[in-house]
Formats: structure tokens, C-alpha cells, sequence
């Protein structure tokens, strides 16, 4: 066959060439070749320009030969390498610098060889190929850029030479070409914030997420990989959300490609990482398409969507609304299978529950001392895997019915932002509050038909409501009472007016906030949080301060109930009272006096999380709930050396209010347990 190149005849020589990059790609007959001085051969054909019909076949079969680490560097000892790439760069027939090109980019998957290229400059050749007229050669050459940028120097060196050329083909009318484009650009971004941020000073962002919307999956993925590797820069992040990136997405995430798929999920995950993002995905609909990516069968697909739903669900509302997707449920059935579950989908499960703690309580029965319970969170009771945990305000609108109470935390007293904990004495809602519960106990007394509405802020379904728009049951029970206070003084009939008007006032306003529902007030938990701040906030000491609340929450819930006269303690009758007068299942945790182990439990960790004191909330088995505390041997306090771990406490709330007992001790096993 060499000496086939050798002929008088072009055609022959020609044939002899295809067929030694045919056999060329075996690596035995590679082997062979370089035994018998067959690169010295193919070099001669290159350095010869009165052969230049011949240098096409013969880079080929050079570019075979190059795949080899021994061929390589006999090139490089010999010069051949070096004259190669400048026959590349040089010549003017578009082919031969294509060919050159894909030459390089085969050879380049070694890492030996990208070493040995980059000794050679390679990168300053691929450089200039990219200006070629030829979109072959644009490709070629960018593919190339590619392979090399495994090397860390050559990725170093294409930072201020090279990327600014990349970025301008991203702009090309050729589809092939701006894929290939995307394709550098994500290898050289990869890792590398300083090329990233040389592809942002060289406006890649506009037309990488203009190539979002290409027909060509691959383009797609690598222009989702490059604006995922510039978002992790919160700079740069910024401006690509500046650029509608969520709506830009919805394509690429409703894709039918796997690899699009993943590398869009993938970037929601990098651009997603505040409020306004997560507002803007969810309100182009973007949620959807990636809760239905968490059904897909490929890994990388669900681990990527797992991680887009981890981010997503930072805030509460979001983790509502993907609940309300189905996400938690399939990420539930994903953890269930060992082969499908992942470290993101596990995450991404705590994530939302954490971000949903009335949920996380329904499910779980558990309450961990960083989950903070906020105003809203309401007590369902257990449910089992699988069913769905309705919403507060629709459960608030249910009819009342035998099923067990739900129990509703919120220190919103109104539709106003929540008080602060400074001193509310001066503040005239606040003594509202005050006159308000105490009115609400009174009426509890004398079983006054006061309508609690079940959906506050919202339409309550009355026969019969005056024009006036106010509290329609209210006003009867004060029509039915009248005759009975005549032979009152006239102060205390005022003073009974005044609150009844009081009581009135969400009805009144009723209209106005018809087009936003809030959960129903608590003004008497309101009051909780103002008197456990002002006295126990202060108490320095942590014990006694889990002491002090436990003393007063008991004390709230009917006091220190004796075992022997447990089953005297009629809270289950003051309970359906309670939802008999609100006319509602929900009842807010301050009405109620008569409470026992899980309702005292809920108790103390809502005031607990409001003063900063950690401790855990667990249920337990027939009406038992308790609550867990940390804390160091006081005993050991200011010691050097090793100290023994921190201690678990239940806190009694039912039997010695205040009392603190060893976890899996005796005692607290027969608080926990019947």
C-alpha cells in the first residue's frame, strides 16, 4: 500500500489513501504503518502542494495514526506534529482544515495527548480555524476546542482567546454550528467561573437563551449546561434572570430528550435560588412540567428533578403549591424503591415537608426543635401514607362533624400583619385582644350563641343577614339578652355593647375581604405570646425556663391534673362545646381550657418556638403527645475536657407541670405510654 503512494498515477495514489484510513482504524495495522515509515510518507504528501488534491485523504489517515500515544509522540520528536498543525492553519482549502480539525478532536480524548498538543500551542491554531468561512470548519474546530478543554491549561488559555469568537457563533443562522458552539462553551465553562464570567463579558447570555428554543435537542442541552455553569456565580445568576430564563425553560422541560430534560431541570435547580425566580417559574407554569419530570424512568432526569424540587420548595408557599402538584406523593413512592430513590429525591421529600409542618405532623407525628411552628399551622391528626391532607380553609368551611378536632396555632389576631413583641400595653389593638378573649370566656360561661366563621374573611352561608352586614347571630343572641339586662347599670350595658361590637367586626369588614381568605383569629393565644415574652422570655436560665412555660401552659389547659383523676378530666366534652359554638371542626389552640396530653404539647411548642426555646413536638398513641428538650448537665457547666453528650428530657405537662424526665426513663415511658 505505501508503495502504492508512490505511483505515477493520481488515481491510484488516491485509492491507495482511502484505503489506509480505512485500515488505519484497526490499531494493529496502525502499528504496522509506523514500522514501515509510513507517517514519513504521509508527511512528504503534505508538505507537497503540487499534491493537494491528495492532502484530504492523507490528514485521514493521519488522523487515525494521531489516536495513538506512541504515534503522537513520535510526531512531536520529529517535528512532523508541529509542521501538521501549521499545515492546518495555514492552508486555504476549507477540507483540509476541517479535516485537520476533527483529527485533532479525536486525538484529544487522551489525556496524553491534549498534553502534548497544548506543548505545541494547539489552541492558537483552533483559534484561528475558528474564523474559517467554512461552517464545517467552524464546527470542526469548535468540537475540537472542546476535547482540549479537558485540559486545564488550554481552558485557561481559550479564557481571553477564544471564547469571545465561540460566543459570536452562537449567534450563527447554521443550527449545527451554534450547537457545536454551545458545546465548547459548556466544556469551557464547566468548572470555571473565570470563563463564565469571560462568556457574560462577551453577551453569551442573550443568545444562549435564544438557543433554549432550537429544534436540535443537543443545542438545547448545551446551552442549559452553559447558563447552569453561569448561574452559579450569584452575579451572573441575576442577569439570567433578568432574561426570563424560567419562561425561556418551559420549552426544554416539557422535551421529549432525556439529555434536554435533565440539563433544563438542572438549570432550574442554578436559577431558581430566590423568591422572585421560584414566583416567575411558577407563574409561566413552570412547576408542572417538572413535577411530571420526577415520574421519569431516566436517573439523571429524576436526581435533576429532585434537586430542581429541592430548591423550589425553600419557601412555604411554593412547598404548598408543589404538594398540591402530586410532588411530595411521587417523591414519596420514589424512596420507597430502593433502585429509583436518590439523595436528591430524599432531600427534596424533607424539604417540602419541612416547608409544611402541618403536613410533616399529619404524616410523620414528628416536630424536630429547628421546625418553627408558624401562624396557619394547623393539628389534623395522624394520616396514613397516601392521603391527602385537605386544606386549612376547607376544613375550616366543613360542616361540624363527629371527627376529631383540628387544632389551629395563629397569633394573627386580624387580617393585620402579626404584633410585635414589644410592649403592647400602649397599643389599642392589643387591649382589643385582651377584651375581646375575655368577652369569648364570658359568652363560653353563659353558652351565648356567638357564630364563630369558620372561613374568616370569607362568605358564611346565613339565611338571613341584615343589610348592615353585621354578625346576624351575634345580633339575635343580643336581642334574645336585652331583656335580661335592663336591670343592669347603664356603664356595664355600654361595656357589653362595646364588645359585642368587637366580636362583630370581621363580619362588618366582611365584604371588603370577600376576595382574600384569612384562618380564623386567636385573640386569646395572642394574649399567650404576649405574656410569655414579657415573663419568661427573660429568664436567663434555659431549664427554668422550659420549667416556667410548662407551669403555664398547664395552667392555661386546666391545671395539674392527679393520675388517679385522669379519666374524671371531661375534655372531651369542653371540646365538642367548643366546635358546637364556633360552629366550626377547626378550633383555635387559645379556646381551648380543657386540654390534655396532645393539646398541651402543641401548646408549649408554639409558645416555645415564639421565645426561641427548642424543644420537639412528638405524637403519640391514644391522645398522648409530649414534647422533647436538650440540655447540658448543669453539673458539668465550665469544665475542660471531654464532656458527656447533651441530655433528652420530656417535659410534664399533666401530672407535675414543670418536671423534667429522662428520656426511655421509667417515668417518662409512663407519661408517653398507657
Amino acid at each position: 500500500m505505501l508503495e502504492l503512494l508512490k505511483s505515477e498515477y493520481p488515481i491510484i495514489q488516491l485509492l491507495a489513501l482511502k484505503t489506509l484510513a480505512v485500515i488505519t482504524c484497526d490499531k494493529e495495522s496502525r502499528a504496522m504503518l509506523k514500522e514501515n515509515q509510513g507517517l514519513d510518507y504521509l508527511t512528504k504528501i503534505l508538505e507537497a502542494k503540487d499534491l493537494g488534491d491528495l492532502h484530504v485523504e492523507a490528514l485521514a489517515v493521519v488522523a487515525n495514526c494521531l489516536e495513538d500515544m506512541d504515534t503522537m509522540v513520535l510526531m512531536q520528536q520529529t517535528g512532523s506534529l508541529k509542521k501538521l498543525l501549521s499545515f492546518a492553519e495555514n492552508s486555504t482549502v476549507s477540507d483540509i482544515q476541517k479535516n485537520a480539525a476533527k483529527a485533532i478532536t479525536k486525538a484529544a480524548y487522551d489525556p496524553e495527548n491534549r498534553k502534548i498538543f497544548h506543548e505545541q500551542e494547539v489552541e492558537k491554531c483552533l483559534v484561528t480555524l475558528l474564523g474559517s468561512d467554512n461552517d464545517g470548519t467552524k464546527i470542526a474546530a469548535s468540537q475540537a476546542i472542546s476535547a482540549m478543554s479537558e485540559n486545564s491549561s488550554s481552558k485557561d488559555f481559550f479564557n481571553t482567546q477564544g471564547i469571545p469568537q465561540i460566543v459570536q457563533l452562537l449567534k450563527s443562522d447554521n443550527e449545527e454550528v451554534r450547537e457545536a458552539a454551545a458545546l465548547a462553551l459548556a466544556n469551557l465553562t464547566t468548572s470555571s467561573p473565570a470563563n463564565a464570567n469571560a462568556a457574560a463579558e462577551a453577551d453569551a447570555i442573550n443568545p444562549l437563551i435564544n438557543i433554549l428554543s432550537s429544534k436540535r435537542d443537543g443545542a438545547v442541552a448545551n446551552a442549559a449546561t452553559v447558563l447552569t455553569n453561569m448561574a452559579i456565580q450569584e452575579p451572573l445568576r441575576a442577569i439570567i434572570q433578568n432574561h426570563e430564563i424560567m419562561h425561556a425553560l418551559l420549552g426544554p422541560l416539557r422535551s421529549t430528550n432525556t439529555v434536554v430534560q435533565s440539563t433544563a431541570a438542572l438549570t432550574v435547580a442554578a436559577t431558581a435560588c430566590d423568591v422572585e425566580a421560584r414566583s416567575q417559574l411558577k407563574n409561566c407554569g413552570g412547576l408542572e412540567p417538572l413535577v411530571e419530570l420526577l415520574h421519569s424512568k431516566n436517573d439523571e432526569v429524576r436526581r435533576h428533578a429532585s434537586w430542581a424540587v429541592m430548591v423550589c420548595a425553600s419557601d412555604e408557599l411554593m412547598s404548598v403549591e408543589l404538594c398540591r402538584l402530586g410532588a411530595l406523593d411521587i417523591l414519596e413512592e420514589i424512596n420507597l424503591s430502593v433502585s429509583r430513590k436518590n439523595k436528591f429525591s430524599e432531600a427534596a421529600y424533607n424539604k417540602l415537608l419541612n416547608n409544611n409542618l402541618s403536613l410533616k405532623y399529619s404524616q410523620t407525628g414528628y416536630l424536630s426543635s429547628s421546625n418553627i411552628i408558624s401562624d396557619g399551622f394547623y393539628d389534623y391528626g395522624r394520616i396514613n401514607p397516601g392521603t391527602k391532607l385537605l386544606p386549612l380553609k376547607e376544613l375550616c368551611l366543613q360542616e361540624v362533624n363527629d371527627q376529631r378536632a383540628v387544632l389551629l396555632v395563629n397569633n394573627k389576631s386580624d387580617t393585620s400583619p402579626p404584633p410585635s413583641m414589644e410592649d403592647k400595653s400602649a397599643d389599642p389593638a392589643y387591649g382589643r385582644n385582651i377584651s375581646s378573649s375575655a368577652s369569648l370566656r364570658r359568652g363560653s360561661k353563659e353558652k351565648a350563641n356567638f357564630r364563630f366563621s369558620p372561613g374568616f374573611g370569607s362568605p358564611t352561608e346565613e339565611k338571613s343577614e341584615p343589610a348592615s352586614g353585621r354578625n346576624t347571630v351575634v345580633s339575635r343572641g343580643a336581642t334574645k339578652e336585652k331583656g335580661s339586662r335592663k336591670g343592669r347599670g347603664k356603664k356595664e350595658e355600654e361595656k357589653v355593647k362595646e364588645e359585642e361590637e368587637i366580636l362583630t367586626v370581621p363580619k362588618m369588614v366582611e365584604g371588603i375581604l370577600d376576595r382574600e381568605w384569612y384562618p380564623p383569629p386567636d385573640p386569646e393565644f395572642c394574649v399567650y405570646v404576649y405574656e410569655v415574652t414579657k415573663s419568661i422570655l427573660p429568664i436567663v436560665n434555659i431549664k427554668e425556663q422550659i420549667e416556667a412555660l410548662a407551669k403555664y401552659v398547664a395552667d392555661k389547659m386546666g391545671g395539674k391534673i392527679p393520675k388517679e383523676k385522669l379519666s374524671d378530666f371531661s375534655w372531651e366534652l369542653h371540646i365538642s362545646e367548643l366546635k358546637y359554638q364556633l360552629k366550626s371542626n377547626v378550633i383555635p389552640i387559645g379556646y381551648i381550657k380543657k386540654g390534655i396530653f396532645y393539646h398541651r404539647a402543641l401548646l408549649f411548642k408554639a409558645l416555645a418556638d415564639k421565645i426561641g426555646v427548642g424543644c420537639c413536638l412528638v405524637r403519640g398513641e391514644y391522645s398522648r403527645g409530649w414534647n422533647e428538650v436538650t440540655l447540658l448537665n448543669e453539673a458539668r457547666k465550665g469544665l475542660r475536657g471531654n464532656l458527656p453528650p447533651p441530655e433528652e428530657y420530656i417535659v410534664d405537662l399533666m401530672f407535675h407541670p414543670g418536671t423534667l424526665m429522662k428520656l426511655r426513663s421509667r417515668e417518662a415511658d409512663l407519661y408517653r405510654f398507657l
